[in-house]
């Protein structure tokens, strides 16, 4: 299904490019001029769409499992547990995928020897601070932690009887960060989604549901020990952990109504598209 999803993707952008719908044609226009030649560029994005995709699906999941489940849920428990590993093992593929083409797609423009062009586009891909060109100094490695971090979270469940349920799942609570830094990298770098408009927009509106789950979880955790009253009870640190989980309410309804704000007005602080006939010659290279 992920490689199905991804092939649409392809289209839909290789149809966006060559009609210039996409903002990547204002971006880096030359892409648009020959696309044929920019084709792996047009693959590692369709991969990182369906990256993006198939992590929102497993947050969901994951904020089902631990938070209140709506009583129609057609999926049990267990069912929903099997799926969340299996969405999770896909979105580590799919990252894999995205960077792996990007890389390819260095080395397919860089006019070294094989091995030079090799080295360099793994250090731009792989290595914080490799790349140094533009936007990516920042939007490379904050995927660059995405990838990094996603890889042990969702390996981390196969080990769990070893480092303890408790630590368990400490650490796979940090995979909401992993989905953080995805949606960050691709508001940064994603050249479809550059300026603001409809496109940006419906990556904010992904991110409502998200939020209001996450809020549901820390009002009605799964688990009782997590729940106010019981966090209240407990001797001698209860007061901390109390507050600690009303300040974290408080920050999930906040998000939520900034959330619904970007949505209405349609901006997030994007750069503003430049008139039709201003001609771009900004090159990622």
């Amino acid at each position: 299904m992920a490689l199905a999803i991804t092939a649409a993707l392809s289209a839909l952008i290789w149809a966006r490019i060559n009609s210039r719908a996409s903002s990547t044609a204002t971006v880096m226009p030359f892409m648009a001029d020959d696309p044929e030649a920019f084709l792996l560029y047009f693959l590692s994005q369709a991969f990182g769409w369906s990256a993006l995709l198939w992590a929102w699906i497993t947050v969901v999941l994951g904020l089902l499992l631990s938070g209140p489940r709506p009583a129609r849920l057609p999926l049990s428990g267990p069912r929903l547990e099997r799926l969340h590993r299996t969405t999770s093992l896909n979105t580590i593929a799919l990252i894999a995928a995205h960077a792996l083409l990007f890389a390819a797609e260095l080395i397919r423009h860089n006019d070294a020897a094989w091995y030079g062009a090799a080295w360099t586009a793994f250090v731009e891909t792989f290595v914080p601070g490799g790349y140094e060109s533009g936007t990516g100094r920042i939007a490379i490695p904050v995927g660059q932690a995405a990838l990094y971090l996603a890889i042990p979270l969702g390996l981390l469940f196969y080990i769990r009887h070893r480092i303890g349920p408790k630590t368990w799942r400490v650490l796979h609570r940090f995979v909401l960060v992993v989905y953080v830094l995805s949606v960050w990298h691709t508001l940064l770098y994603g050249t479809n989604v550059w300026y603001d408009g409809w496109f940006r927009t419906s990556v904010w509106l992904l991110q409502i549901p998200i939020a209001a789950l996450f809020l549901a979880r820390l009002l009605s955790p799964a688990r009782r020990s997590e729940r106010l009253p019981a966090l209240a009870a407990v001797p001698g640190g209860g007061k901390p952990l109390w507050t600690a989980r009303a300040a974290g309410r408080a920050a999930a309804a906040a998000v939520l109504v900034v959330l619904v704000a970007i949505l209405v007005t349609g901006r997030d602080g994007g750069r503003e598209e430049p008139p039709a006939d201003t001609t771009s010659t900004h090159n990622h290279d």
